[in-house]
């Protein structure tokens, strides 16, 4: 146990500043279901975006990103496509500001103002966006559990701490022991102080890990001043052709042992599905996540925008600062770390490995206590979520209209106990983190592409075909992984089409959705797309002189500009900690060049 009372000390702070945050902020989120759930949508928007930011900045996803950059070098900076990280982009050019227009509490209740509050379809099409949003959320909850204990684990073993323990555990379930105990310091606070105490623990969190980023990327360029990498060729260089040719096998063979097993191996075809199913899912909107819950707490359409486009800038740089640095080490040191796994080398353990192994006292701590606290901000936005969803769009829809808001509030409080205590048992039954991670963004979200695009940009699509392209997609996408083998990505094609038939049947066995509604979600929303007998309706019953969203052509150059701009923020801390020069200079031109034509296409146009 190489953690010294400095780093033990810094730790039980954060812990205690957490539970008095919560304790802090209890009262302010009894006065209402808004301000527990949506923090009465009074906050910043550059708070809400560093929150966002933060609870994208999780353990599990960081032990993987860091892991890629070990094995694929400069060319993991597309892998994350998966998510897509690029949606990001999408929402802060148009799709936030769309979506914050239906001042809505929870993406199934965003869908009344879609397809009204009348019908079997609407009913319908509620049920299956809360059951979407609840598998996802119970699955990115068991996926940050997963990445806790495999942690933590590292830093306290368990022979340390068994003699303390009044019951035996087996050595597969010390992880999930340790899961257990601080995912209940992260259900404190989230379910005390709602959305106040969620964001003000993100940004301590922030603060917290900005310091460790950049004191890691500090460390890990002054150990390479003086010595060189050992990495195949290309290893350094982002770009890639049909093949990825990183040969790994003189240097370490399990490093193609991974390669392998990830299916990367043709990595020009990977990237086009990934851009592929990225562009799809982008145009979709945000997916029923904390993602979507903070761009409906902010105040107005414009500061939805502000905050979409505020994460990529407080997140990649830092972000990518400790994963560049914990590459570097994890290379330099590789045969000093323990990385032995069941099955090979497990190089998810590069992160505890080397915090472990390579950071001095004091900064240890710090960095440990920021990547528990990722794990605390993600653990509680998603449980966020998933209380938004099972009480308002169950309890007080289904259950108990009427609810006093002191009754709202204490059925939080119980709903938030059980959502924990699920994504808890979910944990248990996962091997590793890229079990659900892939499930979730290639197989589930396959599932809900289909209708969630079609719902933006075509007039006739209704609740029914919502919800046979929800129905259709979410059980093709249960069902294909124990009938196809392979990466989910690569059969996310057939999930798609399958969900798209599903909607277009279900739209053409009932009819549209009522007029008044199609009017009020065109004239209030004004998004871009197929929507032309909508906008003669307008113009012939309401408005003689309404003009339709003519944006799209600008919207879509602001996204290539915007991905771009996203790129380069990922490869300048890269660039810098390598210190390849020539490269990292040609990034900070390419970035400024586009900050500056974002400034007039996009800043200067933003409106509500």
């Amino acid at each position: 146990m190489k953690l010294q009372a400095i780093d033990l000390f810094i730790t039980a702070l954060y812990l205690l500043a957490m539970l008095l945050v919560g304790w802090y902020y209890r009262k302010k989120a009894r006065e209402n279901k808004l301000n527990y759930l949506m923090g009465g949508k009074q906050l910043p928007w550059y708070l809400l975006g560093l929150s966002d930011a933060s609870d994208m900045f999780d353990i599990s996803g960081t032990m993987w990103m860091v892991a890629l950059c070990f094995v694929y070098g400069l060319k993991s900076i597309w892998i994350p496509w998966l998510w897509p990280v690029f949606n990001q982009v999408f929402l802060m050019m148009f799709l936030s500001k769309w979506l914050r227009r239906s001042n809505a509490t929870t993406g199934a209740e965003w869908l009344a103002t879609r397809f009204g509050t009348r019908g079997p379809g609407v009913t319908a099409s509620h049920a299956i966006v809360v059951v979407f949003a609840l598998l996802s959320c119970f699955g990115f909850l068991a996926y940050g559990f997963v990445g806790l204990g495999k942690f933590m684990e590292v830093f306290i073993p368990w022979s340390v701490v068994e003699p303390y323990v009044p019951f035996a555990v087996a050595p597969q379930y010390v992880p999930h022991l340790y899961g257990i105990v601080f995912t209940l310091f992260a259900m404190f606070y989230a379910i005390l102080g709602g959305m106040h105490s969620i964001v003000l623990g993100d940004l301590i969190k922030y603060v917290i890990m900005t310091i460790a980023c950049i004191s890691v990327g500090v460390i890990a360029a002054g150990h390479l001043r003086a010595q060189s990498l050992s990495v195949p060729a290309g290893w350094n260089n982002p770009f890639f052709g049909w093949k990825l040719d990183l040969n790994w096998q003189p240097l370490l063979p399990d490093a193609m042992l991974k390669i392998e097993k990830d299916g990367f191996g043709l990595f020009g075809l990977f990237f086009m599905m990934m851009l592929f199913k990225g562009v799809f899912a982008s145009l979709a909107g945000p997916a029923p996540n904390y993602d979507m819950q903070k761009i409906l707490s902010t105040r107005s359409p414009k500061d939805a925008s502000k905050m979409s486009g505020f994460v990529s800038v407080i997140l990649l740089p830092i972000r990518y600062t400790l994963i560049t640095g914990l590459t570097v080490l994890g290379l330099l040191y590789f045969q000093q770390l323990d990385l032995a796994g069941a099955t090979g080398t497990d190089f998810e353990k590069i992160l505890p490995a080397v915090i472990n192994g390579f950071l001095p006292v004091g900064v240890m701590g710090i960095v440990v206590t920021g990547l528990l606290g990722a794990f605390m901000g993600t653990f509680s936005g998603t449980l966020n979520a998933a209380q938004a969803y099972i009480v308002n769009d169950i309890y007080l829809k289904y259950l108990n209209p009427l609810a006093s808001e002191k009754r709202v509030i204490y059925v939080n409080y119980l709903v938030g106990a059980l959502t924990v205590v699920i994504g808890i048992i979910g944990g248990f039954f996962l091997e590793d983190i890229n079990t659900i991670l892939f499930w979730i963004v290639s197989a589930l979200y396959g599932g809900y592409i289909a209708s969630n695009l079609l719902k933006w940009y075509w007039w006739r699509f209704n609740a029914h075909g919502f919800y046979w392209g929800m129905v259709t997609g979410i059980a093709a996408s249960l069902i294909l992984p124990f009938c196809v083998t392979g990466m989910p990505l690569y059969y996310w094609p057939v999930l798609f089409l399958i969900s798209l038939a599903g909607a277009f049947a279900g739209t053409y066995t009932a009819p549209p959705v009522e007029r008044t509604v199609l009017k009020t979600f065109y004239t209030t929303v004004k998004p871009w797309g197929f929507w032309k007998p909508v906008l003669q309706w307008v113009r012939e019953e309401d408005d003689p002189h309404f003009q339709p969203n003519g944006d799209c052509k600008r919207d879509m150059l602001n996204v290539v500009l915007g991905i771009v701009g996203q790129l380069c923020l990922t490869l300048l801390p890269m660039y810098l900690i390598l210190w390849m020069q020539l490269p990292l200079l040609i990034v900070c031109v390419v970035l400024v060049i586009v900050i500056l034509i974002l400034r007039k296409t996009w800043w200067n146009r933003l409106e509500n």
